[in-house]
């Protein structure tokens, strides 16, 4: 595909779901309403994330597979040139997977709600907050330019505060305020090293920068600027122990806005360091990398363990909650990897990036279903003898999220796997000059959180799915539960295409590995390969 078609692909990626966004809030023409205006924008909301799907996957195939560490359909024109910021759009082996994965966890999340939309205020502001949550996402992972980055990075801040809000369940307000003071102020710490990287570095555009390498910086200014953006960084990946927003805004959230939360919106604080920390700072980063494997580790087991707390008989553990601590327990593999500051690590930290978004988006939908039948997420409810027990009473949902279980766990030939396992081998070999013996013991207690991980997680399944056997009185047999429903049509169609990529990543890794190590290899040279 040519140049020029590529430009227009990734600028209509960032630009429709934002056209599409104000359009939700405008009156639906009359031929469109269908059954009504409700209907009409929630269907304008699945047309135009399908849209933008199909233009990010247009854009996956057009892209140059054999130069993936060469940034492609690039835009780079003027924007405020007093500041020198300019409007620069571009896409690699880095950036282009986490656009495709947003682009299709948005689709699917709007899909899921035209269906089953969440309670709430008119359905017209959710469909134009979730295409504004789509676009600022999109445009973080496809911008160029260090102030255009962190526009988008807090553009998502304000639409995923009012999903939380508006739309959300119990104590939603208070877990909105709580995401949008830690993200915010998290934001301001990274914009003053941000602005310091451009003003000393002597321009924003993160490509110029990125091959020169950090050499216009001092290693002073190295030191402050990437301890400034790490910090803010952080906050969304979620780092141990900058994480405790991140449980009650899962938990009050509605279905699609865990999804994203987790799928999406976490990938922009391990992508930043990806794409800026290493590249421009690395003097800083090879100084903080310890320190960063060290939290890594801590939320490995600390999530890990939280889970575990959650998991047991009488704990009161909500289901959504647990899924969110996991969270933290994965996302800290991905922190490991990127510490080792080694092409492997990083490699498999961008590779478990991707993981998690299909894996715990699929674990989030299918949470969500769980509660929309038996009304809680409560895991002593839903393994009592009255709960759930799905194996019996709605055995294709008990199957997937027993898969979804194995695949969050690292079971080999599943996508899970890959990205923790290359983040281990990484960590047993960090770069040079990083202490082996340390790193060392951050890969032992690594592969202890994979054991807490499969612990909690088989104990999950076994309640929910298997649960307690109720006998019926005098005659010693199981007594019989009455059916839940099983998986629907609309959730066979958000659901299948996670539980597909799961499996193809799994058994055939090269697809994503082949995309990213040659731009990773690039970046952790400085753009000088």
């Amino acid at each position: 595909m040519n140049h020029t078609a590529l430009q227009v692909l990734l600028a209509a990626v960032v630009v429709l779901p934002l056209l599409g966004s104000v359009a939700a809030l405008l009156p639906a023409p009359p031929g469109l309403r269908g059954r009504g205006p409700d209907q009409a924008v929630l269907r304008h909301g699945v047309t135009v994330t399908g849209v933008v799907l199909a233009a990010a996957i247009a854009l996956a195939a057009g892209f140059d597979h054999g130069h993936p560490a060469r940034m492609q359909a690039q835009t780079d024109i003027g924007w405020i040139p007093a500041l020198g910021i300019r409007i620069h759009l571009g896409v690699d082996g880095v950036s282009l997977p986490l656009l495709v994965l947003t682009a299709l966890l948005t689709f699917l999340s709007a899909l899921y709600a035209y269906v089953n939309r969440p309670p709430g205020p008119s359905p017209k502001a959710f469909v134009a907050l979730l295409l504004l949550l789509e676009s600022g996402t999109l445009a973080s992972f496809a911008v160029l330019d260090l102030m255009l980055f962190f526009l988008a990075f807090e553009m998502v801040l304000v639409p995923m505060y009012f999903l939380i809000n508006r739309w959300g369940g119990a104590e939603r307000e208070r877990a909105a305020w709580r995401f949008i003071l830690y993200t915010l102020l998290g934001s301001v710490v990274m914009l003053l090293g941000l602005l310091l990287v451009g003003i000393k570095g002597g321009t924003f555009d993160m490509v110029a920068l990125a091959a020169d390498n950090g050499s216009k910086l001092s290693h002073t200014t190295q030191l402050i600027a990437a301890l400034a953006i790490i910090a803010g960084l952080a906050v969304k990946a979620p780092m141990w122990p900058l994480h405790s927003w991140l449980p009650d805004a899962h938990t009050a959230a509605p279905t699609v806005g865990s999804v994203l939360l987790a799928g999406v919106l976490l990938k922009m604080g391990t992508y930043g360091l990806v794409r800026i920390v290493l590249p421009m700072t690395p003097g800083a980063a090879h100084t903080y990398a310890p320190y960063l494997a060290a939290f890594a580790v801590a939320g490995i087991i600390y999530g890990s363990l939280a889970c575990l707390a959650l998991a047991r008989t009488g704990a009161k553990g909500d289901l959504k909650r647990l899924i969110a601590y996991s969270s933290v327990g994965h996302m800290g593999f991905v922190l490991l990897g990127i510490a080792t500051l080694t092409p492997t690590g990083v490699n498999g930290a961008l590779f478990a990036n991707i993981a998690h978004g299909l894996i715990t988006g699929l674990l989030f939908f299918l949470v969500g279903a769980l509660k929309d039948r038996t009304g809680t997420t409560d895991l002593d409810q839903l393994s009592g003898t009255s709960g759930a027990a799905l194996y019996g009473r709605a055995p294709r949902l008990g199957g997937l999220l027993a898969f979804g279980a194995v695949a969050s766990l690292g079971l080999p030939g599943l996508a899970g796997f890959w990205g923790e396992m290359l983040a281990m081998f990484g960590a047993f070999h960090p770069a040079d000059g990083l202490s082996r013996p340390a790193y060392l013991t951050y890969t032992a207690l690594a592969g202890f959180g994979t054991l807490l991980t499969a612990a909690y997680l088989l104990v999950v399944v076994r309640r929910v799915c298997m649960g307690d056997h109720p006998i019926e009185p005098g005659t010693g047999t199981e007594a019989a539960r009455p059916a839940l429903a099983d998986v629907h049509g609309y959730e066979w169609a958000a659901w299948s295409p996670l539980v597909a990529l799961t499996v193809l990543a799994g058994l055939w890794p090269a697809v994503l590995l082949g995309l990213t190590d040659p731009a990773v290899q690039q970046l952790l040279a400085g753009g000088n390969r």
